[in-house]
């Protein structure tokens, strides 16, 4: 038997997780009119297969004028959450490895090109573009179109499509929610005081800013199962002098924790071009750490996590609950099986690929 806690189980709010390995949200800019595409089945269907214990699907968009791109995933339509449920449904007749979903919108950083075409903002009157929104009218890049800034109408609007999108990842047996607030997107935005300069109660001290992504976090877990996970992913710095920083993020998650939260995922920056990001192997563990000495609930950190005793590393000496991988996943989509054989471990993998299984490592798959 290994002793690797990377293998070990953990449960989170009334859910268990097969071992601390989680398949971060990754955004493929591959939908049609927010719709999944047989490019989401192939993308999410072989990391089905990886023998990690959750896989959380790419940021998706609330609203359509939410969308980091055109091709962005949405959830807040019958059409959407059709072609959502049908590539569930395909990977499930294979796959019983559960989903979980990101729920988002990109405020200020919308309207843009996909990465391969450049990323830059589309022009609002541009055949695939529209006007941003924000907490206020703050470019993210000085050539941009600043956004427009939200009244109390277009905050309602959008928290209750969050609440509504919650609803329809439910009907799609989804088994847990994940509310983007990181990487300088809308949440994100509000609670930075670098993009948000309101004056009125949703901005200026830090109990302000986190107002509304408190009230959008409890629309979701008042519209979510209430034996289901909701879970929030922060940035833990904006890595910006006079911006959201550590401390503020453990006041975040502590409040957060109060009001229900279940987890919360550690990363940082994203939110301003003047971010300078000290880029190494586990750059960003010491934020989870952080988060993690001040609550309860189980931390997942994330960021240049490729080594296998890296991951074990960061969970065993108890810096975080859980490891998420993404572009390692990409790069190795058998990442854990390799893992796994690496520690002695046992993995989840297909019947179909049973045989697959080294004969130097005879007891690494369970079926």
């Amino acid at each position: 038997m290994s002793s690797a806690k990377l293998f070990t189980p953990l449960r989170v709010a009334e859910f268990e997780l097969a071992n601390r390995i989680v398949i971060a949200p990754m955004c493929q800019y591959s939908a049609e009119d927010g719709r999944m595409t047989d490019w989401h089945l192939i993308h999410l269907g072989q990391l089905a297969l990886s023998g990690a214990a959750l896989l959380t699907i790419e940021a998706t968009a609330v609203l359509p004028e939410g969308r980091i791109s055109y091709a962005d995933v949405g959830l807040w339509s019958d059409e959407t959450e059709a072609a959502m449920g049908r590539v569930l449904s395909s990977i499930r007749r294979y796959s019983d490895m559960p989903f979980a979903i990101q729920l988002a919108h990109a405020g200020r950083k919308a309207s843009t090109e996909v990465p391969w075409k450049g990323g830059g903002q589309i022009a609002a009157n541009g055949a695939t573009g529209w006007r941003p929104v924000a907490p206020s009218a703050l470019a993210f890049l000085p050539n941009e179109t600043p956004p427009v800034a939200l009244d109390r109408d277009g905050m309602a609007r959008i928290r209750d499509a969050f609440a509504q999108a919650a609803r329809r990842a439910a009907r799609l047996d989804i088994a847990a929610v994940q509310i983007h607030a990181a990487h300088g997107y809308l949440l994100h935005q509000f609670l930075s005081p670098l993009s948000n300069v309101r004056d009125d109660e949703y901005g200026g001290g830090l109990e302000n800013r986190m107002r509304f992504p408190l009230e959008v976090f409890d629309a979701v877990r008042a519209s979510f199962p209430a034996d289901r996970p909701v879970g929030v992913r922060v940035s833990g710095t904006d890595w910006a002098e006079g911006g959201w920083d550590i401390d503020q993020t453990m006041e975040f998650a502590k409040a957060l924790e109060a009001q229900g939260c279940s987890v919360v995922h550690v990363s940082s920056g994203g939110l301003t071009a003047d971010q300078k990001i000290p880029v190494g192997p586990s750059y960003q563990v010491p934020l989870a750490r952080a988060v993690k000495a001040a609550t309860k609930m189980p931390v997942v950190a994330v960021g240049l996590i490729v080594d296998f005793e890296q991951a074990e590393a960061i969970v065993a000496t108890g810096d975080a609950d859980l490891i998420a991988l993404a572009r390692a996943m990409l790069f190795n989509p058998r990442w854990p099986w390799h893992a796994a054989a690496h520690f002695g471990a046992r993995v989840k993998a297909p019947k179909q690929y049973l045989r697959s299984q080294p004969r130097r490592y005879p007891h690494l798959f369970d079926e």
